[in-house]
């Protein structure tokens, strides 16, 4: 169960967050949900791909951690072993909760930071603490509200940069085999990407609208991502070779 409670320096003063990576942390996963505000930095890593929602139909990016069920390829006894880590596996027992709106219905309030008491990094013997001796937030603190800005900003900005991919048809669905040293093969499915001839074929108007959007760069680091497939195949074939 979650228990998202608003935090404060009074009734958790003394709680402390256990910052390591584990399964027990549920970072077990072979994807995760990422946002266009942390695409700079995985692209680098991890390979991202674009899946439609069921439900509305609309695009959601994803990292591929693993090939296997709750297969994650960068998780190891000694913790993550990679550069970046998606925000969502960050930002442990916290989330951003909004206030109701005012009476008038015409401004909404500052989004708040919440924490969930019953998660599994909450400890009040171990860990990084919350809020500095005096009162004020430590470190850690300013950190995870870092890594919830860019969750609150990506998920706003998340449909306006999908439908102006969609727009401009840059999306094109992707299918993605691979094969293991050992025979084992993957076929990974319903996954799209940018296309990269397309993108390349953009000039004029369209491409300016997607500059001045700040929607290129985006574009780009999607496309750029799948090389990272080699590296997930290199770290799968070690694993295999090691088990």
């Amino acid at each position: 169960m979650v228990n998202p409670v608003l935090l404060n320096n009074v009734d958790h003063a003394d709680i402390r967050v256990l910052t390591g990576h584990g399964a027990a942390f549920g970072d077990a996963v072979n994807q995760m949900t990422v946002f266009p505000t942390e695409y700079e930095a995985l692209q680098r890593e991890y390979p991202i791909l674009l899946r439609k929602d069921a439900d509305d139909g609309g695009y959601r990016s994803v990292v591929l951690l693993g090939l296997d069920q709750d297969e994650n390829l960068f998780l190891t006894e000694d913790g993550w072993q990679g550069r970046a880590v998606p925000a969502l596996l960050q930002r442990g027992p916290f989330s951003i909760g909004l206030p109701p709106p005012a009476r008038d219905r015409t401004t909404q309030g500052e989004p708040m930071i919440h924490i969930d008491l019953d998660h599994p990094r909450v400890s009040r013997e171990a860990g990084a603490p919350i809020f500095l001796p005096q009162g004020g937030n430590s470190p850690y603190l300013d950190h995870v509200a870092g890594v919830l800005r860019a969750i609150y900003v990506g998920s706003e900005v998340t449909r306006p940069i999908f439908e102006a991919f969609d727009k401009l048809d840059l999306i094109e669905p992707i299918t993605i085999e691979i094969k293991l040293d050992n025979g084992r093969q993957y076929h990974v499915p319903d996954g799209h990407t940018i296309s990269h001839e397309r993108l390349m074929q953009l000039d004029g108007e369209p491409l300016e609208r997607l500059h001045r959007a700040d929607f290129l760069r985006p574009a780009i680091w999607i496309a750029s991502s799948l090389q990272n497939f080699g590296r997930l195949t290199d770290i799968k074939n070690q694993r295999e070779r090691a088990a």
